[in-house]
């Protein structure tokens, strides 16, 4: 899921930390919700689900609970307060009152987030989303909202054989985003935090993929992407407009690009959602077209994405991934299709996590990244009839835009170090809050992420 469409994405984070931290108050208080079968490690990812699944269906049903203010667990309802200082978005205020659907072992199966929110920028916001579990190997959500200026947004994803248990896997998305925030500095590993412009970025998305699962492990995925993305003068005070300090920059205006993409899947995680063993590696290519005119506006790209998990303990799983991505062919592209690094998410053929940056702070034509977790469990709990596990984990890493093929990719890297915690209900959600800042001439300052799943 892109943060980049979510202005307010730190509310289902928020949520999902602010529950673990009232369990973790009252986790000396008796506890009446049912356990979580644990999962199967080591061992095939089928395993671990039809252990998963036995469990459930022998759990006793829960009992009632009581209603104890005193005791935010029991609450139907969970106001999560929202407090959030980006340097990007400004100060956000707000509240969200949170309900999670458990089912009779104990897991979230839906997650409904209203909220109503105030920024220093843009004014009065009222947001909403709702998440559905409805097997581990099915999933959707719908999401969107508005504020008093300028941002707007909507996304909606339906995805079903996330198990690769059948003989097809597929999924559509569509989003929409109208952004106030995103910044540019010009193109290069050494653009310079003093050419900081804003733009407004309004984009509408669709997206379909459909993978050929020729075994449990191996995977023929095919992606199309539509894209008609809008770039206009951005309005924040105290920042130049992208349209004053780099007019000429390819991408300006309203541009619309077709992509297709094959890739080739080798995934033996024991779990897709909380991996703590295995590998996922995906080698692609693709080709894209502007403006619908393949002969004047097209340009290729090629990579490879790999994750790697290891649990030298029960309690410590360690998280790498790298990500290397090259456009052998470049004719008339804009910026934002470029390769680019920064912010707190991987994205296949887009922006890499470097996560003491903003979103796409670094662009060019070739990108190398790297990041390793230590996530470490530190508390455990039951809490609104689920299972919460608590994890702190320290991180690094270190990236790199480029222009040309013979650059060394491991070479002049912008490195970051920081600390995240998550907050997990097994088997399908991962909330998270990141911390980092980049060392160096290029350092930001701190920047603080929050989002929904693993960075990777």
């Amino acid at each position: 899921m892109s943060r980049k469409h979510s202005p307010t994405w730190p509310l289902m984070a928020a949520a999902l930390l602010a529950l673990g931290m009232s369990g973790a108050a009252h986790a000396a208080a008796a506890d009446t919700a049912p356990k979580v079968a644990p999962q199967l490690r080591p061992g095939s990812r089928a395993a671990a689900i039809h252990a998963t699944v036995r469990s459930a269906a022998q759990a006793p049903p829960p009992r009632a609970r009581k209603i104890n203010w005193l005791n935010p667990t029991t609450w139907p309802v969970l106001p999560v307060p929202l407090t959030a200082v980006d340097p990007l978005s400004g100060l956000t205020l707000g509240v969200i009152p949170t309900v999670l659907h458990t089912n009779a072992a104990g897991q979230i199966t839906r997650i409904i987030a209203p909220d109503i929110n105030y920024n220093s920028n843009f004014g009065v916001g009222i947001d909403g989303r709702i998440f559905d579990y409805p097997s581990p190997d099915t999933q959707w959500y719908i999401e969107g909202g508005l504020s008093q200026r300028v941002q707007s947004w909507f996304n909606a994803k339906f995805e079903t054989g996330r198990l690769r248990e059948s003989r097809w896997s597929w999924s559509v998305q569509l989003e929409y985003n109208r952004s106030g925030t995103s910044r540019f500095y010009g193109i290069g590993n050494e653009s310079r935090r003093i050419n900081q412009t804003v733009y407004t970025d309004q984009e509408l998305l669709t997206r379909a993929k459909i993978g050929w699962n020729i075994s449990h492990t191996w995977q023929l995925a095919y992606t199309f992407i539509a894209r008609k993305v809008r770039i206009t003068a951005g309005h924040l005070p105290g920042v130049p407009s992208i349209t004053t300090r780099f007019r000429n920059v390819l991408g300006l205006g309203v541009t619309h690009e077709l992509l297709q993409r094959i890739a080739l899947v080798y995934d033996t995680r024991n779990n897709i959602v909380i991996p703590t063993s295995g590998a996922y590696v995906i080698v692609y290519g693709g080709l894209a077209s502007r403006n619908v005119d393949i002969d004047s506006s097209l340009f290729t790209e090629a990579g490879v994405d790999a994750r790697f998990y290891w649990s030298p303990t029960r309690s410590l799983t360690v998280a790498t991934h790298f990500d290397l991505r090259y456009e052998p062919t470049v004719h008339h592209v804009p910026f934002w299709a470029l390769s680019s690094l920064g912010g707190d998410h991987e994205t296949i053929g887009g922006s890499q996590p470097l996560r003491g940056y903003g979103t796409s702070r670094f662009y060019d034509r070739n990108a190398f990244d790297f990041n390793l977790e230590l996530r470490k469990t530190v508390l455990k709990f039951n809490a609104l009839s689920t299972h919460i596990d608590i994890q702190v984990t320290p991180f690094v890493d270190a990236g790199r835009v480029f222009r040309h093929y013979g650059q060394w990719p491991i070479s002049q890297l912008h490195p970051v170090v920081g600390i995240g915690f998550r907050g997990i209900a097994a088997p399908s959600v991962v909330g998270y809050v990141d911390i980092g800042e980049g060392l160096g001439r290029s350092s930001q300052g701190l920047a603080v992420f929050t989002g929904i799943g693993y960075p990777f």
